[in-house]
């Protein structure tokens, strides 16, 4: 009989609290996700590329495990306190029937474990499967053949997720059960209604409201003026009065809304759900503080970790697998190619064929200053002449030091496009196309540029008459990132010759043929030879050497932040929901005087769900507020000068973000609703007035 009604509960419990239990059940994959992160195959990619990062990343694991742990307690506490409440008539009359305290400790207790083990039979599956999600589609993203896909489950992952959900668990049922215990039988069987809370005079609350305003228009213009990330002062200023204006703003918010009430008619339940929202806002001001300031930071780490990760997502289009640098001459590309032949390692590369780059030469003792090599004043007169904007300004900046540009020879550069599927470049002797690597430039800058270069404008090249034509060229001519041209001219090969007289560097770039990739994976197949070549001495740079520091930001910057943004919403969202059912089932009184007269079911209900939707959309719509300056202060601290440039997409990218976790909170409305109007019916019952 007794376990009977163990599982009886049990299961009223989860179908009762719904809500509360799938938080549980995210709150579970969150952590095995985390917790199996370096078992995720863009990790163990990773571990190989930037074992020095990545190894930094893993270590702070923990320190977000423990972390959302501590948050995580304070949710299933409030969400275990709500269910304890609703059953405190139910626990009255076990012990009035003869029940003892230890039996009903040990009743609660293997209620809550059968709930908790419930949970984790549904969530660690659910976990390990979304993770291998996770997993294939970060590997389809980055390119499967870079990275393979192995499926992994992680036992220690398992463990510390169980444990650790186990344990808080178990410490908010010890807390809630000895409150419990030490009230009498018929404190259990009364309802006590919620104690009302001290009003202070309107002048308080509106002064509050105004300090609140300002405090909140202080921290936005620093975050927005990049002042917050000159120091720790300045940041934790910052934070300081972001968190003292929510809360100041939260604490005086009562006044407007009942100035509301007065404003408008008194149709309905209209009076009533004003004074309702004004007294649970005046009531649990600091509760709607500390859930508004977590769904900040919920669309903070999202929005900002997908735009980061969306950008460093975009990379250039892979063409070279590997660059061989030489001694700039032909002497040492012939060795580098006979090391290879030697070590059998030329049948691996199904193309390998040389770039030169150099310098125009210049005369020994000539002062760099008064030796302007190239002059392209046409340009520069072409670009001022156009409308402002802020890409033209960058550009006009960028280009007037670019006197001394670097040549690309002509031949090694139509190879690379020949391979990259693009367009070849066609030159006269006196004609040069301009090249530009990606970091300095983008889309906006290129048209502007290309649209100057149509008309073939005349420069001076080594005081020689050059046309710049074509297109700007983006294609990078190496491997290897640390060599990164903000400015060069692609010039045929004997224009090349004459200018730099034979003082340049030459590089051997090669792509792997198709069968060194023996089990579909990019990274073992260049495992695999660069074992090899570090055996030869060559020197040599790798695609996958130059895109692992991009792949770890974009790991860094979405699993850690999805981690942190969906810890943060469900918590929040939980606590709103959870708030919001005890103070109705605390002002249950209310709405039986309604009842009595003649107050319906469905206009009870609708009066709820205003309630509702008031009570989780001004702790969001001042979350979200924020979060337009929250995100574009962490764009303005985080992003590189190349990240930069793009900030326009990635606020774009931004706001899709905020807009989808809108959709999230009207999810969580709807759960709340649908509890709402259970218990409702509930009181539509004829209880006894003893």
């Amino acid at each position: 009989m007794f376990y009977k009604l163990v599982s009886r509960n049990s299961r009223r419990g989860r179908k009762e609290n719904g809500l509360f239990f799938s938080s549980l059940l995210i709150s579970i994959i969150a952590f095995y996700i985390l917790l199996s992160l370096s078992h995720q195959d863009i990790m163990v990619f990773l571990s190989k590329m930037e074992s020095d990062a990545v190894d930094r990343l893993l270590s702070l694991i923990p320190v977000f495990y423990g972390f959302a742990l501590f948050i995580l307690f304070f949710l299933i506490y409030y969400a275990s306190k709500y269910q304890l409440e609703r059953r405190r008539h139910e626990f009255g009359v076990y012990l009035m029937m003869g029940m003892r305290k230890s039996r009903l400790f040990v009743m609660l207790l293997a209620e809550d474990l059968a709930n908790s083990i419930s949970a984790l039979i549904i969530g660690l599956p659910a976990a390990f499967l979304l993770s291998e999600l996770i997993s294939l589609v970060t590997a389809r993203l980055v390119g499967i053949g870079i990275v393979g896909h192995r499926m992994s489950f992680s036992p220690q992952a398992a463990g510390l997720t169980a444990a650790g959900f186990l344990l808080i668990k178990l410490l908010a049922f010890l807390i809630l059960s000895w409150k419990i215990s030490r009230e009498q039988i018929g404190s259990l069987l009364t309802e006590i209604p919620e104690t009302a809370k001290n009003r202070r005079p309107v002048p308080v609350y509106m002064l509050c409201l105004l300090a609140g305003m300002l405090c909140l228009a202080a921290a936005y213009r620093m975050a927005i003026r990049g002042d917050s990330w000159s120091g720790i002062d300045a940041m934790g200023q910052t934070l300081g009065l972001g968190m003292l204006g929510t809360f100041a703003f939260f604490y005086g918010l009562g006044v407007p809304i009942g100035l509301a009430a007065r404003l408008g008619n008194d149709r309905g339940l209209r009076m009533f759900n004003v004074r309702q929202i004004q007294e649970t806002i005046i009531r649990r001001s600091s509760t709607l503080a500390v859930c508004s300031l977590l769904m900040l930071s919920a669309l903070c780490c999202l929005g900002t970790g997908i735009s980061i990760a969306r950008f460093y997502g975009d990379s250039e289009t892979h063409v070279l697998d590997y660059t061989f640098p030489s001694d700039g001459t032909e002497a040492g590309v012939t060795e580098i190619r006979s090391t290879l032949a030697a070590c059998e390692l030329d049948t691996a590369f199904s193309n390998l064929f040389e770039i030169k780059i150099g310098h125009i030469y210049r005369e020994e003792g000539v002062n760099p200053e008064d030796d302007l090599q190239f002059q392209m004043d046409s340009v520069m007169s072409a670009l001022r002449e156009l409308p402002v904007s802020g890409d033209c300004d960058v550009l006009i900046n960028n280009l007037s030091y670019a006197d001394h540009p670097y040549l690309i020879s002509l031949d090694g550069y139509n190879t690379l496009l020949r391979m990259a599927g693009k367009p070849i470049l066609e030159l006269g002797d006196k004609e040069a196309a301009v090249y530009m690597d990606s970091e300095y430039t983008n889309e906006a800058r290129n048209e502007l540029l290309n649209g100057i270069l149509a008309a073939k404008p005349r420069t001076l090249l080594a005081e020689n008459d050059c046309y710049l034509t074509r297109t700007v060229q983006t294609t990078s001519p190496v491997t290897d990132r640390s060599i990164t041209l903000s400015f060069a001219l692609i010039v045929p090969d004997d224009v090349f010759e004459r200018y730099t007289k034979g003082d340049y560097s030459i590089y051997l770039n090669g792509t792997l043929a198709e069968t060194a990739d023996t089990d579909g994976s990019l990274m073992d197949a260049m495992g695999a030879i660069n074992d090899k070549l570090d055996l030869t001495g060559l020197t040599y740079e790798s695609y996958l050497q130059n895109i692992g520091r991009q792949l770890f930001y974009m790991v860094a910057a979405s699993y850690v932040t999805l981690y942190l943004a969906i810890i943060f919403l469900i918590i929040a969202n939980t606590i709103v929901g959870v708030q919001f059912l005890m103070g109705q089932q605390k002002s249950n009184g209310r709405y039986r005087t309604l009842i009595r007269l003649g107050a319906t079911y469905q206009t009870l209900c609708r009066s709820a769900r205003r309630q509702i939707n008031w009570y989780f959309g001004i702790p969001a719509l001042v979350a979200v507020f924020s979060s337009l300056f929250g995100i574009r202060a962490l764009f303005t601290g985080l992003l590189t000068s190349q990240a930069a440039q793009n900030r326009s997409g990635m606020i774009l990218v931004s706001t899709a973000v905020i807009l989808v976790l809108c959709v999230i909170e009207y999810l969580y409305i709807l759960a709340v609703r649908h509890t709402s109007d259970r218990y409702l019916l509930t009181l539509m019952v004829p209880r006894r007035e003893e």
